[in-house]
């Protein structure tokens, strides 16, 4: 997922309680910079307030953080000489979802656990496996160029 032009995550969406890897190819690596740190806080007022030093690739620096149970995700950036990419004095920020609630069973022991498949999905599935099937075979039993396997007794 793509955030902006020079910062990446690993993941189409943000959500609480997940691992997520920022990837960042902005102005402090273009500029060459040997260290970089992400420097991150949760809300409005930087709870949980952390920085990290990130992991310098030939692709950009990378940092892989746990999102905890908050609303939006704010960071920016910094150099070993302390000069920042903070997107104009404004910082990067993101919203975070609410983990999906909807997969989980609650049963009568009061133990979570998660669905495998949900069942839409498997009926498209299903239907998909009878289109190709239909496709596949009718034109064989049609033109007679399908054989039976025949097992001997």
């Amino acid at each position: 997922m793509e955030l902006s032009k020079n910062i990446f995550f690993n993941t189409d969406r943000l959500v609480q309680g997940s691992n997520i890897k920022i990837s960042y190819t902005g102005t402090l690596f273009e500029e060459n910079s040997e260290e970089v740190f992400i420097h991150y806080g949760f809300d409005n007022d930087w709870k949980e307030l952390n920085e990290v030093q990130m992991k310098k690739t030939d692709l950009g620096f990378q940092a892989e953080i746990e999102l905890p149970v908050y609303d939006t995700f704010n960071f920016c950036f910094r150099n070993e000489d302390n000069h920042w990419d903070n997107n104009n004095n404004a910082n990067y920020v993101f919203p975070i979802e609410k983990s999906e609630t909807a997969l989980v069973i609650r049963e009568e022991l009061g133990i979570e656990t998660k669905r495998h498949l949900r069942k839409s999905y498997i009926w498209s599935k299903k239907i998909r496996l009878a289109i190709y099937k239909l496709l596949v075979y009718v034109p064989k039993l049609i033109s007679g160029n399908y054989k039976r396997k025949i097992t001997e007794e």
